[in-house]
């Protein structure tokens, strides 16, 4: 055997170990750059919608509160608020969303005093009292529901059936910045959640 044929033999592992070592490497920068080689792992998509612009909280929402006092929802600034809405009666829909909500915050671990749950009712009609009974430290506001539509849903069709199928975040600086369109995903809703309270440094 020629001096040169075993110099080649003695390169062979190192090579070998230098293609095995960069193998991550190019893989990584032909997902990036060729995204039609489908090597890109898909990106997460929030069940949320963001809602674009961001809408204040309005000043004419004329809120009452459980003793049909006027209640200003600007107090709650500084937290995030899950919101939903429901006839006084709170039927099916209205008790999922709630149960939602209820169980989205509990399960933020210790972010969890950084929010807050709001029920608006959007009738005259007394509170169910499984709200009071299962869904304690729950702000219960009553509200016009034309006014409540036009911040909440200003673009629904049907404004009722959005307001009886929605539930909504409000940002502690006081702006809508998201909606669900409905309580079927208990699991997406609580992981958006999450994501927000992770990500932000505000409330």
């Amino acid at each position: 055997m020629t001096t040169a044929t075993a110099r080649r033999r003695s390169i062979r592992p190192l090579i070998a170990i230098l293609l095995v070592s960069l193998a991550p490497l190019v893989f990584a920068l032909l997902a990036y750059y060729v995204p039609s080689l489908g090597l890109r792992p898909g990106t997460r998509t929030h069940y949320g919608q963001l809602i674009e612009p961001q809408r204040p909280i309005p000043g004419d929402l004329d809120l009452r509160d459980a003793q049909g006092r006027p209640y200003d929802l600007n107090r709650l600034k500084g937290q995030w608020l899950l919101i939903s809405t429901g006839p006084g009666a709170c039927p099916e829909s209205c008790v999922r969303g709630l149960f939602v909500l209820r169980n989205s915050h509990a399960s933020q671990g210790k972010e969890v005093d950084r929010l807050e749950r709001v029920w608006f009712i959007t009738d005259d009609a007394p509170p169910a009292a499984v709200v009071g009974e299962a869904y304690a430290g729950t702000h219960v506001l009553r509200a016009d529901p034309a006014r409540l539509a036009a911040w909440l849903a200003p673009e629904a069709a049907d404004p009722a059936a959005a307001l009886a199928q929605g539930l909504w975040i409000v940002d502690p600086l006081g702006h809508l910045m998201m909606r669900f369109p409905d309580a079927q995903q208990p699991e997406a809703v609580r992981d958006d959640i999450r994501t927000l309270l992770r990500n932000s440094r505000i409330g």
